[in-house]
């Protein structure tokens, strides 16, 4: 399917829906989504040429993320007047049913969050999130088949889930395909950023704008498993909270109703001033996962995303590349 032509000749509210879903949170930010639009939906598909084949193999992630821009383009669609049904269609793409329009909708909370959610990687301040906030936080729309478990730092399944990290670390880190995987998605410097807008930029992890061979050499010296261990022992010890996101079958359509719960949380979590980033070494490892849902007393649920939380500076934003790329052509 190529890419649409008269890109301008379609309807802008249903642009702007898919402008703000391109906001999304991904994997390495990969962006691995493309739209179709229709007389009364929008289909979500995956784009699996932006896929990661060894931390994501089952394509989890990845729907996770369709999840979260799927949600996205829900709420811009609310803040345009109209309503939506989501549906799943034979595990392969997702169908947003748009009825109405123009009228009036209550005012979303959330709309204005899309613009200015980010993944922040910074060490944070330390400190506590108050009860009273995290007691809005689990007051999130949760979708059927999926939960959040909130751990404290100070707390024994909070430093258990911090020796998960870093054995996830330890496996990842001496895996030369992982590796591999992972630097062809580093963006070294502005200029490489700009031209993919997409990766893992520079400036998210708070590095300086150098050559690329200055850039290279340096990180092929900073991935490895001692150097991640040390970082993420700080980020960790920094954060006021760790937020586990499971699903109860691990299938399609629970992936991106977690994508959807995720995208809440992350939004609310901007609402209300707290960073956040991710910590998904221990579900990406199948081993670690099944034993860390054991010792945390829910074995008949999959660890699917973890988060931590805290209050920290602003980082510099992922780029995105322009959403009118990944509207596909009529057939």
């Amino acid at each position: 399917m190529g890419v649409m032509n008269n890109i301008v000749a379609q309807n802008s509210d249903y642009l702007f829906m898919i402008e703000s879903a391109c906001k999304a949170p991904s994997g390495h930010n990969t962006q691995p989504w493309l739209f179709k639009i229709g007389a009364s939906e929008i289909d979500i598909y995956p784009d699996f040429s932006k896929e990661l084949p060894i931390v994501d193999p089952s394509h989890r992630e990845l729907f996770v993320s369709l999840g979260c821009a799927t949600e996205n383009l829900c709420i811009a669609a609310h803040e345009k007047g109209y309503h939506t049904e989501v549906k799943v269609i034979e595990n392969s793409f997702i169908r947003v049913l748009l009825t109405g329009g123009k009228e009036k909708l209550p005012d979303s909370l959330l709309f204005p969050q899309i613009a200015v959610r980010q993944t922040n990687k910074r060490v944070y301040n330390g400190e506590a999130i108050p009860e009273s906030t995290i007691n809005i936080l689990k007051m999130v729309p949760i979708e059927p088949s999926v939960s959040i478990h909130f751990y404290r730092n100070g707390t024994v399944d909070y430093e258990r889930i911090a020796g998960w990290v870093y054995a996830g670390n330890r496996l990842q880190m001496n895996d030369e395909a992982f590796k591999t995987e992972l630097t062809d998605w580093m963006r070294y410097n502005k200029k490489q950023q700009d031209n993919t807008r997409d990766g893992l930029s520079y400036a998210t992890f708070g590095a300086p704008n150098i050559p690329l061979f200055m850039a290279k050499f340096i990180m092929s010296k900073l991935i490895n498993e001692k150097t991640q261990n040390k970082g993420d022992q700080k980020k960790i010890a920094s954060a006021s909270h760790l937020v586990l996101f499971t699903t109860k079958d691990n299938t399609v359509e629970q992936w991106v109703a977690l994508g959807r719960t995720l995208e809440r949380m992350l939004l609310c979590t901007t609402q209300v001033g707290i960073a956040n980033a991710y910590l998904n070494q221990p579900n990406e490892e199948s081993g670690i996962a099944k034993e860390m849902a054991k010792q945390l007393q829910i074995p008949t649920e999959y660890p699917t995303v973890l988060i931590r939380l805290g209050y920290g500076k602003r980082m510099p934003y992922s780029l995105r590349r322009d959403y009118r790329s990944c509207i596909l052509s009529e057939e």
